[in-house]
């Protein structure tokens, strides 16, 4: 056997291995853009950005990181010791230091934080577009004919509105449309069913329940597509989903939130009870109200009998009377002196116009002489021997021819 000299060895330079090393890592499409879960160990301010380490939570495994300086202000989260978050970033090779660390691009809170976190910014997203704005809530119908129940058939808060809904409303008319209300599938589930009801059209509004639960079994209420489903409701909605922690996204949306399906269901229809106690307060109330009237009225109605007796209006109207007689008496006399005077004045003027009535004058021995124009003579000078002439008298006319002219008086 013969031994091997040292220098039949190709030995690699401490570079030539960082390098071997940098490409791989660098170079792995799965470790350029990677997130990592673990608990922050340490972290450090820097002038360059914030060195910090994260862990397995039984320390078997640390990973060095840094967030440089100009990312700092696009982090959810800065990185505190204990805390467990979810960071982005790459896998870089130092290989002065032998070493490699993660340059991070974002760090998220982990578990509960991150669910929280994604809850709040949905929730102020769609706050700004306005589906939680009071103004646009319609009101409940205050006597439905029809209720839409969307639940899980199976689920216990199902039995409990089908109940309470019996109990208050006998009769009722209740559209059941069924969803899953827990795990994956329930948010399209019961945006599907919220749908089933909007275009079947006949109920007058919507109650979304469930019963109580844990966190993790309720998200499906915190999801968008449920949200704007029941923002788009062509009914009213109602929500019954029993939990113990704040309101979620469906409760915010909705017309009206009842924490639990029997509060719901008791909001969405009056109790027949109820009904006819307030029947009977209003039919009550108005006996009374009728009644105050009535009595207002008729005192009212006395008062002003009092009135007209004092006012006498027997005696105002026999004296109206005795005034009206006595001015009718009035205008007669003045009519009767007006039409004796007119029939005087009448008299008159007959006579003056018989006085000047030209068939008298010609009666009384007078002559109207015309010449064959037609033109009265009034002087001889206007006439000529020879002229033919009429001469109208009392009674007849006479045709002659002028002989002679003299203007003086015969």
């Amino acid at each position: 056997m013969t031994a091997t000299n040292i220098t039949d060895f190709k030995a690699v330079s401490v570079a030539g291995v960082t390098e071997y090393i940098q490409l791989l890592l660098e170079g792995d499409e799965n470790l350029r853009n990677i997130w990592i879960i673990g608990e922050v160990s340490s972290a450090r301010q820097h002038g360059s950005g914030c060195f910090f380490s994260i862990q397995e939570p039984d320390g078997s495994a640390t990973l060095n990181a840094v967030v440089w300086r100009s990312q700092l202000p696009k982090l959810s989260v800065m990185p505190k010791v204990g805390e467990q978050v979810v960071v982005l970033g790459q896998l870089k090779v130092y290989p002065k230091r032998g070493s490699y660390q993660l340059t991070t691009w974002q760090v998220l809170p982990a578990g509960a934080g991150l669910q929280a976190m994604r809850y709040r910014q949905l929730r102020n997203r769609l706050a700004s577009e306005g589906l939680f704005d009071v103004e646009r809530k319609r009101p409940l119908p205050s006597l439905p004919t029809c209720v839409a129940v969307v639940t899980s058939p199976q689920a216990a808060a199902w039995g409990d509105i089908q109940q309470t809904l019996t109990q208050r409303h006998p009769g009722l008319q209740v559209l059941f449309s069924p969803a899953i209300v827990q795990g994956e599938q329930a948010p399209r589930s019961i945006v599907k069913a919220i749908k089933r009801v909007g275009d079947d059209g006949r109920a007058d509004v919507l109650l979304l329940g469930r019963g109580g639960g844990a966190v993790e079994d309720l998200v499906c209420f915190d999801d968008e597509r449920v949200v704007r489903a029941i923002a788009t409701c062509p009914i009213p909605v109602i929500t019954g989903i029993g939990h113990e922690r704040d309101e979620s996204l469906a409760d915010l949306v909705a017309d009206f939130c009842a924490h639990t399906p029997t509060a719901a269901a008791e909001k969405v229809v009056p109790a027949l009870s109820d009904l006819r106690y307030a029947q009977a307060q209003l039919l009550q109330a108005l006996t009374q109200v009728t009644g105050m009237q009535l009595s207002q009225h008729q005192s009212k109605l006395q008062q002003l009998y009092q009135r007209l007796q004092q006012l006498q209006p027997q005696s105002h109207l026999k004296q109206a009377q005795q005034a009206q007689q006595w001015l009718t008496q009035r205008l007669i006399q003045a009519i009767s002196q007006q039409l004796q005077t007119r029939q005087h004045q009448h008299q008159l003027l007959t006579e003056k116009l018989a006085t000047l009535d030209p068939d008298s004058v010609l009666r009384r021995g007078y002559a109207l002489v015309r010449e064959t124009s037609g033109d009265v003579v009034i002087q001889a000078k206007t006439l000529s021997p020879g002229d033919h002439i009429s001469i109208r008298l009392g009674q007849g006319q006479i045709e002659a021819e002028v002989l002679s002219i003299s203007e003086e008086p015969s």
